[in-house]
């Protein structure tokens, strides 16, 4: 099989350059639209993301080589009682995009969280990422209904 999964080890070198490599990487392209992380960044975020109690991150190797990864945190829903997934990050190199490789990660995490029992699988999507929008409704993945608004506040 040219498709396998790995968990982020953060005691892991190997690891920890693809992470940052690929966050870089998103960070660069027109949907991440956002400076790379410097050195130091690049250990806040190792760090932070090592310790967060509800984070994981799930590489997807093809052929062996770390090709994509997503970052995902554990978040409880009070009206299911019951955990859900977010998928916060899902980024794929360039270089391996159109071969099933976003989907096939998409797919494992439903595999994951139908698994342990979660009560839903939630995400965002930049409106004008229509790539990453027609995978998603391919998995099953639709709007809110009614529709839900994605607001921040930066501080």
């Amino acid at each position: 099989m040219n498709i396998t999964f790995e968990h982020c080890d953060f005691e892991n070198p190997v690891h920890l350059t693809a992470l940052a490599g690929l966050l870089n990487h998103y960070m660069a392209d027109p949907m991440g639209d956002a400076p790379p992380l410097n050195k130091l960044k690049q250990l806040r975020l190792v760090d932070g993301l090592a310790t967060h109690p509800s984070a994981f991150v799930l590489f997807v190797l093809y052929k062996g080589e770390i090709a994509g990864l997503t970052t995902c945190f554990i978040n409880f829903s009070t009206f299911n009682i019951k955990p859900y997934l977010y998928i916060h990050d899902l980024v794929v190199y360039a270089g391996f995009r159109n071969k099933g490789l976003g989907k096939a990660l998409m797919e494992k995490l439903i595999e994951l969280s139908a698994e342990r029992g979660y009560c839903k699988i939630t995400l965002e999507v930049r409106e004008d990422n229509k790539i990453a929008q027609g995978l998603y409704r391919s998995l099953g993945f639709e709007d809110c209904n009614p529709a839900m608004f994605f607001w921040t506040k930066k501080l």
